[in-house]
């Protein structure tokens, strides 16, 4: 099967209206895996006509929905490590999130980096390229973003400060990735090759919509991914759940899906904003926008840094990849050394460090891997970085390839 490509036409990025602004930071821990818990379940089956997974896919790429509202239910178990380990080896002074400090409550980058871990209700709307709007509800507050033409607003109500910025030059977002089902799906469906087997695995109902179910499994062993499912609506086309599940069995670590939508047009007042009565307001720097503009015209995954940037797009610095399809590892050289051990650290500290990773050995010569649920990393003694969505022995394997 070919692999699924996004159109790069003005008509592509119009379909890609359900993409929300969402932080850079959860594209670092997550990229392309982010979800929800397995408690939002299908309910029902209902009778369709036959599809095949390859006409699946084309009407998901050419699903052209500009509009709609609804709830959708996010949440994330990557089994990151806990870090209340940290702030007892610091001695009190666990490091604050990016865009803590002096930086905004209301930034971007800084708020929505929650969504990586734990359950999340969002609420989304969507008119055309130009408005979008996603909002966090918490127990007592509530963080919105917004994109209104050239403007995306940020707004913490637990604080009262607003963040704005403005779209880049085509009108987009300066910083985009995955908060829909429709986003994850696209991400999904990127890695659908030769390698991959997809078949669709019946039908379901969900948030009142009938929907198929498409089914991604890698043909690969050594990857980390189990299987990926996408729920995608019967009429429009338009992905309405993403899980994805690991290898190792156990909760989801994905998945995504809407409980409520709605196709009708936005109020136009959905996406006004003006700030409140006594808000803090942080307008957002030159250097914070051309750090956080994608690479990539339509692929926000490309990289928002510009170095890193350029090494993913031509692979000539800062990244290379080793493998292919499931099983390809990113490879990163620091130019330094790699991290310390516990016994050269010493104290409470020594021991958190010894305590996230497992030291392993092989041609390559010694390291350290930090494993997730997902995606694995192998810090070499001499500062190089393989990383992937591949097991600790498919990262030994890759470094000892590169030697």
């Amino acid at each position: 099967m070919a692999p699924y490509e996004s159109d790069d036409s003005t008509t592509a990025r119009r379909r890609k209206a359900v993409r929300y602004v969402v932080p850079v930071a959860v594209v670092g821990v997550a990229a392309g895996t982010i979800g929800l818990v397995p408690a939002l379940a299908d309910s029902g089956s209902p009778d369709l006509p036959e599809i095949t997974a390859q006409q699946l896919i084309q009407k998901i790429a050419e699903s052209d929905v500009e509009r709609l509202s609804g709830t959708v239910k996010i949440a994330t178990d990557l089994g990151l490590p806990d870090l209340g380990g940290l702030e007892g080896a610091l001695g009190g002074a666990a490091p604050t999130a990016p865009g803590g400090g002096d930086g905004s409550a209301a930034d971007p980058s800084a708020k929505l980096t929650e969504l990586a871990t734990g359950t999340h209700t969002l609420r989304v709307a969507a008119d055309g390229p130009d408005r979008q709007k996603l909002s966090v509800i918490e127990n007592a507050a509530e963080y919105s973003l917004i994109h209104n033409g050239k403007d995306v607003w940020g707004y913490d109500s637990a604080s009262n400060e607003v963040f704005h910025g403005t779209a880049d030059e085509s009108g987009r977002p300066a910083a985009e990735s995955p908060a829909t089902p429709k986003d994850f799906a696209e991400q999904a469906l990127k890695a659908v090759d030769d390698t991959t087997s997809v078949t669709v695995d019946g039908t379901a109902q969900v948030a009142g919509r009938d929907a198929y179910k498409l089914l991604i499994e890698p043909k690969q062993s050594g990857s980390t991914v189990g299987a990926i499912r996408i729920t995608v609506d019967a009429k429009t086309w338009l992905p309405l759940k993403f899980t994805l599940t690991p290898a190792s069995g156990g909760a989801a670590v994905v998945d995504a899906g809407f409980t409520q939508i709605s196709y009708a047009k936005p109020a136009a007042s959905t996406f006004d904003f003006t700030p409140p009565k006594g808000a803090k307001v942080t307008e957002e720097s030159e250097a914070e926008r051309q750090h956080l503009i994608p690479k990539g015209e339509d692929d926000p995954a490309k990289g928002f840094d510009k170095d890193l940037g350029k090494g993913f797009e031509d692979g000539s610095e800062g990244m290379k990849v080793i493998g292919e399809g499931w099983n390809s590892v990113a490879v990163f050289d620091t130019g330094g050394p790699g991290l310390p051990s516990g016994d050269e650290v010493g104290g409470d500290l020594g021991g958190f460090l010894d305590s996230l990773g497992d030291q392993v050995k092989g041609d390559f010569g010694s390291g350290t891997v930090f494993e997730t649920r997902l995606i694995n990393a192998l810090i070499t003694d001499d500062g190089k970085i393989y990383a992937g969505a591949v097991t600790k022995e498919a990262l030994v394997k890759a470094a000892d390839a590169d030697r």
